[in-house]
């Protein structure tokens, strides 16, 4: 969506503070096509949040594995079917090079978002994705602390849409902040970073 312009002045200060936050934790970062890698990476709170499955999904999930997680909403009209899409094509590059990352995408809409509306929307564009979303408290904590922002837009008859961050924040298998990849997003280049900053780890 496009944001309005008090919306578009939040989302960019939001992002001045994660660009300055990187000039801190990042100014010696290994260069990639199309992201940035923290040096230092950056912790993660305990959170406690639903899968699409219906199962529990916490800070363990992304211990062992590499993770990139993309947050949205099923509602979005563009940027989420766009960015899962391209996230598809990427998954399948790096499979078909022997390695693999988990998909995490964090609905901030759970209203709206059930564990069965979440199932049928990420498995339309992967089945491997996984999809979270829960209480509103431990959704902010997470978005917190990684450093990405959304806003709740109130629309006519009690609908509304929401504006968020479109970057997608790399997640090491220590479930620490490691990197982040900011749009315009490119399956090949985002592969290829991420086979750099794995180790092509499956």
């Amino acid at each position: 969506m496009r944001p309005a312009p008090i919306v578009a002045a939040i989302l960019a200060a939001t992002a001045i503070g994660v660009a300055a936050a990187w000039w801190v934790t990042a100014r010696q970062s290994i260069t990639l096509a199309s992201g940035t890698a923290l040096t230092t990476p950056r912790a993660i709170g305990a959170f406690r949040l639903t899968d699409q499955q219906g199962r529990e999904f916490t800070r363990d999930a992304l211990r062992g594995n590499w993770s990139l997680v993309f947050a949205g909403f099923t509602h979005c009209p563009d940027a989420c079917p766009t960015t899962l899409a391209m996230l598809n094509a990427m998954d399948e590059r790096l499979r078909a090079e022997g390695a693999a990352i988990q998909v995490v995408f964090l609905s901030v809409d759970p209203e709206r978002d059930t564990a069965e509306r979440l199932a049928g929307y990420v498995g339309h564009f992967n089945p491997r994705f996984v999809a979270v979303t829960g209480a509103r408290a431990e959704i902010d904590a997470l978005c917190r602390d990684l450093g990405i922002a959304y806003v709740r837009n109130p629309g006519a008859g009690g609908d509304y849409t929401v504006d968020h961050s479109a970057a997608l924040v790399l997640i090491d298998p220590r479930a620490r902040v490691a990197g982040y990849f900011q749009p315009p997003h490119d399956p090949g280049a985002l592969a290829a970073d991420l086979a750099v900053l794995t180790g092509g780890a499956g």
